[in-house]
């Protein structure tokens, strides 16, 4: 254990107001940066998708392409799924070392939501595989 009184935790001293509130600023700094990689991946999930199906008329003459927007609408939803998965535990990363300065700081909605997402990615990655 420190003697430093900036550092919250058992038997310690409270944080002062201004440590507070930087570890606050970081936290919404934490959560706007994952947010920003949450709506990155949607994007990418979705247009991966939209490819996918904008193209489907045509699979018949474009199944037998290298690039066929199956496998274009793969690649896009899989590097969407990935980015939202890697940001997600990045997240959790550093959430956990904000929370062991001050246990008192809110929970993050930006989990819940890669989480509902990863959930829509993974339907988008089914449906696109089996060629629903």
């Amino acid at each position: 254990m420190t003697d430093d009184p900036r550092v919250a935790g058992a038997g310690q001293a409270p944080l002062d107001t201004a440590t507070r509130l930087a570890l606050q600023r970081t936290n919404l700094a934490l959560e706007r940066t994952t947010m920003a990689w949450i709506r990155t991946s949607t994007s990418l999930i979705a247009f991966g998708f939209t490819i996918f199906k904008f193209f489907e008329y045509r699979a018949a003459e474009l199944k037998r392409t290298v690039v066929s927007p199956w496998i274009v609408g793969m690649i896009m939803i899989s590097v969407g799924m990935t980015a939202l998965i890697l940001a997600w535990v990045q997240h959790r990363r550093e959430s956990a070392t904000l929370r062991a300065q001050d246990p008192d700081l809110p929970y993050s909605l930006a989990g819940i939501m890669a989480a509902m997402i990863a959930i829509l990615g993974l339907v988008a990655l089914v449906v696109v595989g089996w060629r629903l």
